[in-house]
């Protein structure tokens, strides 16, 4: 790495990155042929390094090669991701807690319920990014300067996509009109984009995850994460939730630069953008630290946790919310008197339901069924 000087962050679309290579790779070859670094009358970085090539053309082949390796590698830690989530959707399909909407308490579901949710929106984005590498395969290598493909003899460019399909595995294609490749960047931002909706679903999954396995005393406390780390340099036995809020940190990044490719994009003018070096420096680091981040969580996160089944379980029968199981038997204003006396007396509905004897026990039974009221249709009805 010593050998490349050069800054990310470069005028030139990219020159100056293009030059750093040509010139490591004609001292390497000089070096090789036993000649003295620097004599560039035996390999020449333009004459010969660069031959039959611009820039322009390299620079964006090279970040689209780049970006497929990434864009597998990433796509195989949501698949993991995924399967670890599915995991969990299974081995708590039986405990039972609160839902929640708008932070207050809803209707009962089961802890496994939750986890699916979350494996479903992973599951999106693991396919996205799966398919989005057929984008990235278009390369306009032999295009040249503005894609006009001056000075690129087509025996060229056809060998050298050729060549780079051997050295790769990847399925590299020629671009059909390379001047679109060179100048258009809307292919990046798709992929960034795609970033972008997978940070949305990993902020969310971690937010949600801080919350249930908040307290454990003063908070939700319905789950334990693994504790990875002692949470306070004052407070003995504190454990804070630093995975959830790793990838919470890495997704925000990760939304923030796609703000940049998004501009870098929009910025480039007539033939060529000046702002790739942007782009690519950006598009590479969100591809990076994702792929470290999701396989990060799963391994140090989610497969760790814990319900604490008793705890949810309570939550579920000191709350009035089973109350909307009745509103087909008894309607919706009554259901609420139910519900609100329940909260005020410190009841449970069907204890309420059974002072009153607003229904028999053994439908009062049959319609606040645990397991009824986390499935699809009337709770105590067949069909």
């Amino acid at each position: 790495m010593e050998q490349f000087s050069v800054d990310a962050l470069q005028g030139g679309a990219g020159t100056s990155t293009n030059m750093n290579v040509n010139e490591v790779i004609a001292n390497r070859a000089i070096e090789l042929l036993g000649g003295q670094l620097g004599d560039y009358s035996l390999v020449h970085p333009i004459d010969h390094v660069n031959r039959n090539q611009s820039t322009n053309d390299v620079y964006p082949t090279a970040l689209r090669i780049a970006a497929i390796g990434l864009v597998r590698k990433l796509s195989q830690a949501f698949a993991s991701l995924q399967e670890a989530l599915q995991e969990k959707e299974h081995e708590f399909a039986d405990v039972l807690k609160l839902g929640r909407t708008e932070l207050m308490d809803a209707l009962p579901m089961m802890a496994g319920q939750g986890f699916g949710a979350y494996a479903k929106a992973i599951a999106r984005d693991r396919w996205r990014i799966y398919k989005v590498e057929e984008r990235l395969r278009e390369i306009n290598i032999g295009g040249t300067a503005i894609g006009t493909g001056i000075n690129a003899p087509l025996k060229y460019t056809f060998y050298i996509t050729e060549l780079l399909q051997d050295l790769t595995g990847y399925g590299l294609a020629r671009s059909e009109y390379p001047m679109d490749s060179t100048q258009n960047m809307d292919v990046f931002v798709e992929v960034s984009g795609l970033l972008k909706a997978a940070s949305v679903n990993l902020l969310k999954i971690s937010n949600d995850l801080r919350l249930l396995g908040s307290g454990p005393i003063g908070g939700f406390g319905e789950l334990e994460l693994p504790a990875v780390q002692v949470g306070s340099s004052i407070m003995p036995g504190k454990v804070n939730p630093v995975i959830p809020e790793m990838i919470g940190m890495v997704a925000m990044r990760v939304i923030a630069n796609d703000t940049a490719v998004t501009m870098a994009a929009a910025s480039g003018q007539l033939e060529l953008n000046a702002f790739m070096p942007l782009i690519a420096d950006t598009l590479l680091e969100s591809l990076e630290i994702l792929d470290h981040a999701v396989r990060l969580f799963e391994e140090r996160c989610v497969r760790g946790i814990h319900m604490r089944e008793d705890h949810c379980r309570a939550m579920v029968e000191n709350s009035a919310v089973l109350a909307t199981a009745l509103v087909s038997y008894i309607g919706y204003e009554k259901s609420a008197w139910v519900a609100k006396r329940a909260m005020q007396e410190g009841k449970t509905v069907r204890q309420v339901m059974m002072e009153e004897q607003v229904l028999p026990e053994e439908e009062i039974d049959r319609i606040l069924s645990i397991y009824q009221v986390t499935k699809p249709g009337v709770p105590g009805k067949q069909g």
